[in-house]
């Protein structure tokens, strides 16, 4: 029996991962005949059938179960051994994966690249944009060496430092704005539009009004921040959203930016990797590179001040956008 290549364990487990060869090809980045066949040469090596392929989707047998998940076990070890030598030199370098969420990534991302950039321009990025869960659950893998996300995540395999704090403002028609701002009570009342299930902002935005267990008067989905910011502009609502978006999100005017009374709402951003990885003492040295990032005029700084409004489209962080190279965008479509 010939010996299963690493190249082929890592085709099957896209496989195994997706339940789709068209998937599985596309995140290998290679054509779907060409994965479909180094399965087959991969099930011939074993001896044995590793996947049952229909139409529209396949189904690992019940040694392909088995398969994937000690193939994860292997792909993991690989990564971890290529993780060691990496923390062997004295500079972070090579390939870096790292995940942001949705409501983080745009805004903060072209800063982080800049900065790291700047401090590590050895390093290969590759960014991977998902929800918090999907991030954990990569990170967990191995899939991810690292992510920034909002704190805390609370799971004990785990390491997580918190990079900044920043508030949450509320986001209203202009022709609003001369009106007092709600506390929680008379959000409570209001059309409150937010993000769909999944996002954690959408869990932070209804523990502020109190509404955790509870189902709002009136609520309106969307999937990302943008759509949120453009609903208020067509009158459908108010929304709440996180200092860094306002200004690109309400460039495009029809909305009113303002800051609550303390206690103000906040989210604490932060990254997070596996205690197990032996980067952990670069990472530490990249956290701090992503807080210079911030810093100055950053989230925790800038935002709506005196009367407690801004005038739409004024920049509420210092998040600028700049070249970027070297880095592969993976989107979740979720």
């Amino acid at each position: 029996m010939s010996q299963p290549t690493l190249r082929q364990l890592r085709y099957f487990d896209a496989v195994a991962r997706h339940s789709h060869f068209g998937r599985a090809a596309a995140a290998c980045a290679i054509s779907q005949p060409a994965l479909s066949m180094q399965i087959q040469e991969l099930e011939a090596a074993l001896g044995t059938v590793l996947v049952e392929r229909g139409a529209r989707q396949v189904r690992l047998t019940r040694f392909g179960e088995e398969a994937a998940r000690r193939v994860r076990a292997i792909l993991r070890s690989v990564d971890e051994l290529g993780d060691i030598a990496r923390a062997s030199h004295e500079r972070l370098s090579g390939r870096l994966r790292i995940g942001m969420i949705p409501t983080i990534a745009p805004y903060l991302l072209p800063a982080v690249i800049a900065s790291l950039n700047r401090s590590h321009p050895e390093l290969d990025v590759h960014v991977r944009e998902a929800l918090t869960s999907r991030l954990i659950d990569e990170l967990t893998d191995g899939r991810l060496d690292t992510a920034i996300v909002a704190l805390p995540v609370s799971e004990p395999a785990l390491a997580e430092i918190p990079l900044f704090t920043e508030n949450f403002l509320l986001v209203r028609r202009s022709a609003d704005a001369a009106a007092p701002v709600p506390g929680p009570e008379a959000l409570r009342e209001m059309k409150l539009l937010l993000l769909e299930e999944g996002h954690c902002f959408r869990d932070q935005a209804l523990a502020f009004c109190d509404l955790r267990g509870t189902h709002p008067r009136e609520v309106l989905d969307a999937s990302s921040l943008a759509t949120l910011v453009q609903m208020v502009s067509a009158g459908l609502g108010v929304t709440l959203i996180p200092e860094m978006a306002v200004a690109l999100e309400t460039r495009a005017g029809g909305v009113s930016v303002s800051r609550f009374a303390d206690p103000q709402p906040a989210r604490t951003v932060g990254m997070v990797w596996r205690k197990a990885s032996p980067l952990a003492g670069p990472f530490l040295q990249l956290s701090e590179a992503v807080t210079e990032a911030t810093q100055g005029n950053g989230p925790q700084g800038n935002g709506p001040q005196g009367n407690g409004r801004q005038a739409a489209g004024a920049p509420a962080t210092g998040v600028q956008a700049t070249g970027v190279q070297e880095i592969t965008v993976q989107g979740d479509g979720t």
